[in-house]
């Protein structure tokens, strides 16, 4: 494996959601990296692609860049809708949802036909990574690279070494995040790692208030952001992570740790089997009617 961070000059970002489209951005802007998209859904990659477009013609109306760089960053992105697909890659970003399954097929699929250099990193926010990498012919390879949503605007990324992960995949990870213009935190290999270790079961205690009849959700959010100076209440920011999110890494929280204390809430049970995910559905603890 090459020792320079300099020498990855393409990534690849598997899954084309509001996470992966994120990712790909900074990528492509901020670290000037060639991109290519994968995802075997059209209409999510038809729908990702129009949100980033949307982002970079933002960009320009609001003076972040000119458009001759939108222009310029746009080129750098390529789309292919099958990992079989890929023409090469230095560094692979995988962010689909939070499916150990899923991922585990994902870097299996991707370590038979990448180069044995390649670095495999997952955006998962709380599955083992050590479980992820053994799936992969080269464990060492992978390792854990927890971007926060929305990627182009929030500055932290957790980067998680799995057991196997060698020191080399770690130090090129490290440098290439802050290429990226993020500032790291590094974690143990542990459900949750640091932030939703910590933050979804605030998140979920919140729920339990709101189920149990404590307060009523104005009330729990305006709380705990004039009472705790939060810029955001835990169920406004539920309904903006997707309360389907949420309660996957509760469920993680609670099966991997076995303490009663991470047990998701009924109620955010009840709101995912009604389908009601947050933002992203248009109705969650809040309604979000549709914009013209």
């Amino acid at each position: 494996m090459s020792s320079s961070v300099n020498n990855i000059k393409k990534m690849c970002v598997v899954g084309a959601g509001q996470m992966g489209i994120g990712i790909g951005l900074v990528a492509a802007r901020v670290a000037k990296l060639d991109v290519q998209f994968v995802d075997s859904n059209p209409d999510q990659l038809e729908k990702g692609l129009s949100f980033l477009d949307k982002l970079l013609v933002k960009d320009v109306a609001k003076g972040r860049c000119t458009e001759d760089e939108r222009a310029e960053v746009r080129s750098r992105i390529t789309s292919v809708s099958a990992i079989s697909q890929i023409t090469n890659s230095d560094f692979v970003v995988e962010a689909v949802s939070e499916n150990v399954e899923l991922k585990r097929k994902i870097f299996a699929e991707l370590s038979e036909i990448l180069p044995e250099e390649t670095i495999l990193a997952t955006n998962t926010s709380s599955i083992s990574i050590t479980k992820i990498a053994s799936a992969a012919r080269r464990p060492e390879n992978v390792i854990g690279m927890h971007f926060m949503n929305p990627v182009p605007v929030m500055k932290l990324v957790e980067i998680i070494p799995g057991l196997q992960t060698s020191k080399a995949t770690l130090d090129m990870t490290l440098d290439l995040a802050r290429k990226m213009g993020k500032t790291t935190a590094m974690s143990q290999d542990v459900p949750g790692f640091i932030a939703n270790r910590l933050l979804m079961p605030y998140i979920n205690e919140a729920i339990i208030a709101l189920q149990e009849g404590i307060a009523t959700k104005e009330d729990i959010d305006t709380t705990m952001k004039l009472g705790t100076n939060n810029p955001m209440g835990p169920l406004t920011l539920a309904d903006f992570i997707g309360l389907d999110t949420c309660l996957a890494i509760m469920k993680v929280l609670h099966n991997d740790l076995g303490d009663s204390k991470y047990r998701p809430a009924v109620l955010l049970q009840k709101y995912v089997d009604a389908g009601w995910l947050g933002v992203k559905s248009g109705k969650g603890i809040y309604e979000y009617p549709a914009k013209n």
